[in-house]
């Protein structure tokens, strides 16, 4: 409760006020505060996400039985426990985030919190300093939680409200939906997918030294652009709710009833669980996959081509995407997407070594999966508005929180298993980096290790998504919106006036705003 009080005290401040002051989603809160602040985050995320293991096996060298005899199952334990714990962290965030009252309402003030830890762990996850074996552990499993279980946990509780909470504007709210997604699927892209596979890595390789100064860099730069998603965004609805519904005391027992016994929820987040799975999985074995199995080890080629790929279907989904979702709705086109990645990825899965086939079955596969990588918070916003209709309280910060641990603890499972079948499938030979050349040299792997590569990178995600195909078939929720939105107006007003005040329906105000 002092933490509270502190944090509405503190944000009660001019300083803090959000630069945006439209009741109308603006221009330059959809450019800054949703495409060019989180793409600071979503950059260096993305490579933690997706080289960390590349760091740990190929760098540090902990799979090597002559650095660690128990590296495996260290990299096999190590990865989950961590994950179960940020998980709970994510928990505990979630009822913070949902007891925080202040002027800059509830989720913004924690993105603002955690730029600072957000740098400073980064730079810490890649600074292991020269050591015995066992700093060196304690300093991994210290840093990757301060990272994972803390920074990341206070910075994605806001973010990932940020649309839900925007707008009751349903067509805003999916604008903001897709913008918000191009951080991940351009920004990223093309840094993560096309610059660092075909120029960075050929250059830092093993070299611990370049990983540092890379990774410091990139987190520093991640601090001003954290700070210029806070001030470009804006929560209207807890606006809303904070003037026009009667304040409830509601423990967390109620909260998690509340999504506990919401079927849409239920489905979204076995999607959520069965979606990340795969798809860290995925990322986990790409380097790997592109370095062992299709190409040559760092060639700056294969990985290139296999993300080129993967990025161009993303480029014309920006174009596409809108319409389609206007004409056919958020589930159809996911469904349908769905259905094309599970065609492409078979392609991928039956011929692993032939470039030409592969690029073909990860184009279509891409094509399709580009639909869930826009549409998902706007889905997410309409079920934290069913659960309001069904069950009259906002459940914001308990459901993010419940569904970032689905996420981290499918990371852990994704990263354990992968960890867990290279160990157990043969010896992974460990490049080997020289110092006087700076050279970083590959090797061939068995056959049994090319298997795990492939199984992780295609494999996985077609299981996964034919599931998925399943359950997009049960979710129906854009066909109630409309009366969804319309009850819960209705119950606002009646409070209102219950109250004795004068009730304006907030699109109304928007509306005339923009006649001003």
């Amino acid at each position: 409760m002092k933490t509270e009080t502190q944090i509405k005290q503190l944000m009660g401040a001019k300083i803090f006020d959000s630069k945006i002051k439209s009741l109308n989603v603006t221009g330059a809160e959809k450019w800054l505060g949703y495409l060019v602040g989180p793409a600071g985050f979503a950059l260096m995320n993305a490579l933690i996400m997706g080289y960390i293991n590349i760091y740990y096996t190929d760098v540090l060298k902990l799979t090597d039985p002559k650095v660690f005899k128990y590296g495996v199952v260290f990299l096999t334990i190590f990865p989950l426990a961590s994950r179960l714990f940020d998980g709970a962290m994510n928990l505990i965030m979630g009822v913070i985030l949902d007891r925080t009252k202040s002027k800059q309402g509830k989720a913004r003030p924690w993105i603002l919190i955690s730029a600072p830890f957000i740098t400073v762990s980064g730079i810490l996850m890649f600074t292991i300093p020269k050591a015995s074996i066992t700093v060196q552990l304690v300093w991994i499993v210290i840093s990757f939680n301060l990272y994972f279980g803390m920074a990341s946990v206070m910075y994605i509780a806001g973010h990932n409200l940020m649309v839900p909470l925007s707008t009751r504007n349903t067509a805003q709210r999916g604008t903001l939906s897709v913008i918000s997604n191009i951080a991940n699927t351009v920004i990223t892209g093309i840094i993560v997918a096309l610059i660092f596979p075909m120029i960075v890595m050929p250059i830092i390789g093993a070299d611990k030294g370049k990983w540092i100064m890379l990774m410091s860099v990139i987190s520093i730069i991640a601090l001003p652009l954290i700070f210029i998603e806070y001030y470009f965004t804006r929560e209207r609805i807890t606006e809303e709710n904070m003037s026009v519904v009667f304040k409830q005391k509601l423990s967390v027992k109620q909260q998690i009833k509340a999504v506990m016994t919401n079927k849409y929820w239920l489905l979204l987040a076995t999607y959520q669980l069965i979606f990340n799975f795969g798809a860290i999985l995925k990322n986990t074995s790409l380097i790997y996959y592109c370095n062992y199995v299709l190409g040559s080890y760092n060639d700056g080629i294969t990985q290139t081509m296999i993300s080129v790929v993967g990025g161009f279907p993303m480029g014309v989904g920006m174009l596409v995407i809108l319409p389609l979702i206007k004409r056919f709705g958020n589930r159809n086109v996911t469904l349908a997407g769905f259905i094309l990645s599970v065609i492409g990825g078979v392609i991928c899965w039956m011929f692993p070594t032939n470039m030409a086939l592969v690029i073909i079955g990860q184009f279509i596969k891409n094509l399709g999966i580009v639909p869930c990588g826009f549409v998902f918070v706007a889905l997410f916003a309409d079920v934290l508005d069913h659960i309001e209709w069904k069950s009259n309280i906002r459940c914001d910060g308990i459901s993010s929180s419940i569904m970032i641990f689905i996420m981290t603890v499918s990371s852990g499972l994704s990263a354990s298993l992968f960890n867990l079948m290279l160990g157990r499938s043969g010896k992974y030979i460990t490049p080997v980096y020289n110092a006087a050349t700076g050279i970083t040299q590959g090797f061939v792997q068995p056959d049994s290790i090319k298997n795990v590569f492939t199984f992780s990178f295609v494999g996985v995600e077609v299981i996964a998504h034919i599931v998925l195909i399943i359950i997009l078939i049960f979710f129906n929720l854009e066909k109630e919106m409309p009366t969804v939105q319309r009850e819960i107006k209705e119950r606002q007003k009646l409070d209102c006036e219950a109250r004795g005040k004068v009730w304006t329906d907030p699109e109304e105000r928007a509306r005339l705003e923009q006649e001003v």
